[in-house]
């Protein structure tokens, strides 16, 4: 018996691992990486497979629809879910992450009503329009203008490393509607069968093409899909861009937690572990590790009490992006030793070592700390807001 655990989280675990080695079976492999159609489907169903069983938006309060779970029963359902190999959000990470977040603490009944329940079921895929080719670290210098026209804005501009835009339903775009800087920004929600969107694929360094660039011209986008007031969007981005770096990477950093596990396998097979700076880099990173698992916990915590994760997602964001480059960087390193044996490098369990997952997870990891806020970014955050120090000049 696990003392740390009440006899109800056990049984929820139990519960899950249960429902996943059932259901898991019927799921089936994922479709190619460029075949976004069928990648779309694939999410969508895992997503309303989780939603017939209960699951869906487990981390999400039960006045958004969500299961209302406590802190320690979203954990245990992100590792059990990792522990099995599920599909991962996929197509639905905006809408599941972001969005759908952000509407909950920021959106009116309606717009609560409309979509919050089709995110949950896998039926609608949202997509992220805020960064721009001359704002992307700098947000609140954007230039994409929108202009109310009675019922209407008027939209023009252009977006950037548009995550799933292709196949997506609806964007959390960011516009201007006032002055530059911060205070001119409005959060809007955008249908993609509008009029006037045009969309071109982004190819990534790996060869994937989840994302894209926006090119908006006099899109029209209702007054009653705006999140929050005029000219308040950049409050309202900060409500996203906390749930974005909170708590979004949980299951990027398990499954780094996991990819760590298979890389000292490796080391072991190629009898590397006198290597004392070897054995040292392991050691710092299974220790960073597992502190920013306890950081996770708290900022689950912090996130169930207030509604949001808070500024601890920054410290998170920065550390984790920072680490799982070293880890990447460290991976490949013992790779390109593997490759120097001649005979099957197998895990324990008789599974390939050295696969490309790893090298997949290093290609993902360089833009790491680019992604959802630079480093440099991250750490004006930590330096304003956490401890208090003044703003450069």
């Amino acid at each position: 018996m696990d003392l740390r655990y009440t006899a109800s989280e056990q049984a929820f675990r139990a519960e899950l691992r249960g429902w996943l080695a059932a259901t898991l079976p019927a799921v089936g492999e994922p479709p190619p990486h460029d075949d976004w159609p069928a990648r779309r489907a694939f999410d969508l169903r895992w997503q309303h497979l989780l939603f017939e069983a209960g699951y869906a938006g487990v981390d999400w309060p039960v006045e958004g629809g969500g299961r209302g779970a406590s802190p320690v029963e979203q954990l245990i359902f992100k590792e059990e879910c990792e522990r099995a190999g599920a599909p991962y959000v996929g197509v639905n990470f905006v809408g599941l992450l972001h969005a759908g977040p952000t509407v909950i603490a920021e959106g009116t009944r309606a717009q609560k009503e409309r979509y919050l329940p089709a995110i949950l079921r896998g039926e609608e895929v949202w997509c992220q329009g805020f960064s721009e080719p001359d704002a992307g670290s700098d947000l609140a210098s954007l230039r994409t203008r929108a202009l109310r026209d009675g019922d209407h804005y008027v939209v023009t501009g252009s977006k950037i490393w548009t995550s799933y835009a292709f196949v997506a339903d609806f964007c959390e775009l960011l516009v201007r509607t006032g002055d530059e800087g911060n205070r001119g920004i409005t959060w809007l929600i955008m249908p993609m069968d509008s009029p006037g969107i045009e969309i071109r694929p982004l190819r990534t360094i790996a060869g994937t093409l989840e994302f894209a660039e926006l090119f908006l011209h006099e899109v029209r986008v209702p007054v009653a899909n705006r999140v929050g007031e005029e000219n308040d969007g950049w409050r309202v981005t900060m409500v996203t861009l906390s749930f974005e770096r909170g708590t979004a990477f949980v299951g990027e950093l398990l499954e780094c937690v996991r990819l760590l596990r298979e890389l000292r396998q490796l080391v072991a097979r190629l009898g590397l572990q006198g290597d004392a700076g070897l054995a040292r880099r392991i050691g710092h990173l299974v220790a960073a590790f597992d502190a920013l698992w306890a950081l996770t916990k708290r900022n689950v915590s912090e996130a169930t009490r207030t509604g949001v994760p808070g500024v601890g997602g920054s410290v998170f964001k920065l550390s984790f992006s920072e680490h799982s480059q070293a880890l990447g960087d460290l991976a490949m390193e013992v790779l390109d030793r593997a490759a120097l044996c001649a005979d099957p490098l197998l895990g324990s369990d008789g599974s390939a070592l050295g696969n490309d997952e790893q090298l997949a997870a290093w290609f993902k990891a360089i833009s790491s700390t680019i992604a959802a806020g630079t480093s440099q970014v991250q750490r004006n955050i930590v330096g304003e807001r956490i401890l208090g120090l003044p703003r450069s000049r």
